[in-house]
């Protein structure tokens, strides 16, 4: 009998995902538009994040985001990089996830709140919110938006993504909810976010890859993989995430183990709604720094 190795559980994987994306949406076209330059998405990774302890370190994940940002925007240096991203005139909602059981990370909440006020952003026209972004006013007058969140799986959509995040701008987010919330992609029509996203940034610090109920939380399921994917596209973005999730739970159960629900909001918001770009072969991802187990 022949010894099935890691690197053929993970192969198994990808392929498993990517015909799931094609039995999903078959007999349409599958992919969005073949002709188009690939999407760029970056992953930095530092093995010395958690060095000091169980919180991240807090120079090692600047490092890591200044990084990601010049190599993203082509610019030499972070303070280049973020005026490309921010203009001083802006009013600017940095949307984070504040999940008690695994939120975003306060570090990165913090450095890119830093950035941007070295980039000019008035303090006063600087938010950071979610649940009550509908009634803060800076949110209201919003003329750009951060996203940024942890990566986690998720009883409703499969795994919690950038794409997800966005579902507090709903008066009614239980409406997205059928079908696995496989029309998440549609957030980005509403009033509030249409056109004003400059940023996605999925925290891959401490991903949670499984869960046993809706909003279980266990260490057993999270791992320090200590890194950052960022890009301007979030559909590209949370595909290379999803990407990540799936080889890990290949890797932990031994065998490819499919989320239950399906992630097919991600897949969807190509194929059907053209949010972006979700086929791994269009997406360019530049690895940065420590590779030892990136799963991709």
């Amino acid at each position: 009998m022949k010894t099935i190795t890691r690197r053929d559980l993970l192969k198994k994987t990808a392929v498993a995902a990517a015909g799931s994306a094609v039995l999903l949406n078959s007999p349409v076209k599958v992919w969005a538009n073949a002709q188009q330059a690939k999407t760029k998405v970056v992953l930095v990774r530092h093995q010395q994040l958690f060095a000091k302890g169980d919180s991240p370190d807090p120079d090692v994940a600047r490092q890591m985001l200044d990084q990601a940002i010049c190599t993203l925007t082509g610019e030499k240096d972070a303070a280049a990089a973020w005026k490309t991203i921010v203009k001083p005139t802006d009013i600017l909602g940095i949307k984070t996830n504040n999940w008690n059981k695994l939120p975003t990370p306060v570090i990165l909440e913090e450095i890119v709140k830093e950035r941007v006020l070295a980039a000019g952003v008035a303090q006063d026209n600087i938010s950071i919110g979610d649940r009550g972004v509908l009634s803060d006013p800076v949110f209201q007058k919003s003329t750009a938006l951060i996203n940024i969140r942890p990566m986690r799986t998720h009883a409703w959509s499969g795994v919690g993504t950038l794409m997800k995040n966005y579902i507090m701008f709903s008066p009614a987010p239980s409406s997205y909810h059928p079908d696995s919330c496989a029309s998440l992609a549609t957030l980005f029509d509403l009033p509030e976010v249409k056109g004003k996203s400059r940023l996605h940034i999925l925290a891959m610090f401490t991903p949670q890859f499984h869960h046993l109920a809706p909003s279980q939380f266990s260490e057993e399921y999270i791992w320090k993989y200590s890194g950052l994917l960022m890009g301007f596209d979030p559909v590209a973005v949370d595909s290379i995430g999803l990407r990540i999730i799936e080889a890990k739970r290949t890797e932990y159960f031994k065998e490819y183990t499919p989320l239950n629900p399906p992630a097919k909001h991600i897949a969807l918001a190509d194929t059907k709604y053209h949010l972006g770009t979700a086929d791994p072969s269009k997406i360019e991802l530049v690895k940065l720094g420590w590779d030892a187990d990136s799963f991709v």
